[in-house]
């Protein structure tokens, strides 16, 4: 494995209703990258809430975040995970939807697990893009973002600086994909 010229910072978004796997999959993958390198670790790893205050995911797993987005450290990669929240309010949340768009300014990738292309969707930074969802949301996520290129037979999809998966397991199939890139 390269050694990485710098430790990358990626933060994975936690909210209520959100798939567990699809931050715990991805986390654990940039954790299994840290655990087999020699030295220090490639990538320093935080949770980031609406708040600091615990979040419940849609199995009932409670998750507490690291940062609130106000407080949220620069970042080298933004992960947001999908789940019954991405699609039924947290799309419509100004405050998150401002935090992302400013963050993907300053990060050098964005990207969503599954339904999280919902909140990234609704950011209008996908307009034009191609981008991937699970096959049962993709009618769904076409109808109410119709600039988007959704192809919901695709694993996962990168488009310049954004990449989005299909279901949960799809999202780690992409973490290894961005570990392979950066080391």
């Amino acid at each position: 494995m390269t050694r990485p010229n710098s430790i990358k910072t990626i933060g994975l978004l936690a909210y209520d209703d959100m798939q567990a796997l699809d931050l715990a999959g991805p986390l654990d993958v940039f954790g299994a990258a840290n655990a087999f390198g020699s030295g220090s670790p490639s990538y320093e790893l935080c949770v980031i809430g609406l708040g600091t205050h615990a979040v419940r995911a849609e199995n009932g797993l409670a998750i507490v975040p690291d940062h609130a987005l106000e407080g949220a450290p620069p970042l080298d990669t933004l992960l947001i995970p999908g789940g019954a929240g991405a699609r039924q309010g947290l799309d419509r949340d100004a405050r998150l939807l401002g935090w992302v768009r400013e963050r993907a300014l300053l990060t050098r990738r964005v990207v969503s697990v599954c339904t999280g292309a919902y909140i990234l969707a609704a950011t209008g930074l996908l307009d034009g893009r191609a981008v991937t969802t699970h096959w049962q949301f993709a009618d769904d996520l076409t109808r109410r973002h119709p600039a988007l290129r959704v192809d919901p037979d695709r694993l996962f999809i990168r488009d310049g600086s954004f990449a989005t998966s299909g279901g949960l397991t799809a999202g780690m199939d992409l973490a290894l994909a961005l570990v392979e890139e950066d080391l």
